[in-house]
């Protein structure tokens, strides 16, 4: 038991100094690996220093290069604007020096000058009393005075200018003499071819047949409700007169008399007349006209033989049959230029079927319901364009008033043509042409007012009746519509008589039963 105690003890005593021992020689080891760690990091310590001293020092000096590059920058600027402020200020010597020179000079000339006019005062002394000793020497010798030698002078010329002057006039009124007969025969023969039927009435108004005068007071209506509806619809002037059965449609636009007269047809075949009647046919006559002018120009190309039209040109050739230009029908007029361009195009060996198509649109620009400002003959090359005619129809469009070069024998057929057809004696009348285009300028002047919904030029121009809207016009406002439009076409037109401005504004209250 002692034994193994003793035993015991001894191992105990054994592992305990084991420990110790094997502690110190770990802490040992422990101490040797961090003093090696330890002297590794002030190592690299010192090697990071090191560089970091040297980047420094590398950045200072880069840093110092810069400033003493930009110093040395600053110092050459500097330099520079010295020098040219010495060059400057030697040139502003030279030019001070200059100047003081120059005013000497100018000095001296004066100088000079002065002298020069005395001495030439002192001259022009001698010379009028040299003149006035020449004056008394010729009056002595002749024995006239000066002032009796000029009127002498004068008649003499007088009486040699008359005789001259009646020479010359004896032999123009003998000259007038023999031609005066001649030319008196050609202004007369020339006046008949040109002098063309009165188109102003036949384009201008348009006769209604009624069966019997009762029907005027119906058309007429209730303190003339009925009339002034239809002229308020159509833009027609309506004249009901003396004259038995009859009623005078009086407008400009040869398509709103048509309306009106085509609604008033059909208004007294109806017999119901009252305003909502009459707005309801006027608006429905709208319409049908539309699709006449359609039918017009559709029979106009398959009668001339022209296919493959733009259904847009062939309404504007429609919109001919109402248009007249210089007091011919357009429509007429193109058709004719057509079948002229057509023959002679065959005669001299070119296409025939161009040439009458180049015809038949060479007037299309008249028709064109945006009227720009531009020739007619420019306008209607660009619709042509526009609905893609051929280049050669295009040119001969555009052409045919010299407006621009032609390129195709096309062209100069359709130009002469449009001559023969409409410079023939008689074939126009320009008085017709201006009246519209007077009352169509009259129309235009309102139009350019905000508010204004319709004009209405009537009575031959004399009574322009503009229609403004009531949301958009009040009372004064149309009163200021009137009163300026009148100033602005005094200003602007020139018309024989007075016109007279009505501002027309009504307000509509529209409901529906259901």
């Amino acid at each position: 038991m002692d034994d193994t105690f003793i035993l015991i003890i001894t191992a105990a005593l054994s592992l305990i100094v084991g420990g110790f021992i094997t502690g110190s020689l770990l802490k040992k080891a422990v101490l040797k690996k961090s003093n090696l760690i330890l002297e590794e990091a002030r190592e690299k310590a010192e090697v990071i220093k090191m560089e970091k001293i040297l980047q420094a020092k590398e950045k200072f000096l880069q840093l110092k290069s810069e400033h003493e590059k930009v110093i040395s920058e600053k110092n050459s600027n500097v330099q520079r604007n010295e020098n040219k402020l010495r060059q400057r200020e030697s040139i502003l010597s030279k030019k001070i020096e200059e100047s003081q020179r120059a005013q000497n000079s100018i000095d001296i000339l004066k100088a000079n000058l002065d002298n020069q006019l005395v001495i030439l005062e002192k001259k022009q002394t001698e010379v009028d009393k040299l003149h006035g000793d020449q004056v008394k020497q010729l009056e002595t010798i002749s024995g006239f005075s000066a002032e009796q030698a000029k009127e002498q002078l004068i008649e003499t010329l007088k009486g040699e200018a008359e005789s001259e002057a009646m020479i010359h006039i004896r032999e123009i009124a003998d000259e007038a003499r023999l031609t005066a007969n001649r030319e008196a025969k050609k202004i007369v023969i020339e006046t008949i071819q040109r002098t063309a039927a009165e188109h102003a009435i036949e384009n201008t108004v348009t006769v209604f047949n009624l069966e019997s005068d009762e029907i005027k007071g119906r058309i007429i209506g209730r303190e003339g409700r009925n009339i002034r509806a239809l002229e308020a619809m159509t833009g027609i002037e309506i004249i009901i007169d003396d004259s038995p059965d009859a009623i005078l449609l009086s407008g400009f636009d040869p398509i709103r008399r048509e309306i009106a007269r085509l609604s008033l047809q059909k208004l007294v075949t109806d017999g119901r007349i009252h305003p909502a009647r009459i707005e309801e046919i006027v608006a429905k006559t709208c319409k049908e006209v539309e699709q006449e002018i359609l039918e017009v120009g559709k029979r106009t190309v398959i009668d001339l033989g022209i296919h493959n039209m733009h259904h847009e040109l062939i309404k504007l050739i429609g919109r001919m049959k109402y248009r007249s230009s210089y007091g011919q029908n357009l429509l007429a007029h193109s058709k004719e230029v057509a079948n002229l361009s057509a023959t002679m195009a065959s005669e001299l060996g070119l296409n025939p079927k161009i040439a009458k198509r180049a015809g038949l649109l060479h007037d299309i620009g008249k028709i064109a319901e945006n009227e720009a400002e531009l020739p007619h003959a420019i306008l209607g090359m660009k619709l042509a364009e526009k609905f893609r005619e051929k280049p050669d129809v295009c040119n001969a469009i555009g052409a045919h008033h010299n407006e621009i070069e032609m390129e195709t024998l096309i062209s100069p057929i359709v130009q002469v043509c449009d001559a023969i057809s409409g410079a023939r004696p008689g074939a126009r009348r320009e008085v017709v042409e201006a009246y519209i285009q007077r009352l169509k300028k009259l129309e235009d002047l309102a139009l350019t007012y905000p508010g204004v919904v319709k004009t209405y030029a009537i009575q031959a121009g004399r009574e322009l009746r503009v229609i403004v809207g009531a949301e958009q016009v009040s009372d004064a406002d149309a009163d200021k519509i009137s009163f300026e439009l009148s100033r602005k076409i005094q200003e602007e037109m020139t018309y024989p008589g007075q016109i007279k401005i009505t501002v027309i504004r009504e307000t509509r209250a529209i409901n529906y039963a259901k």
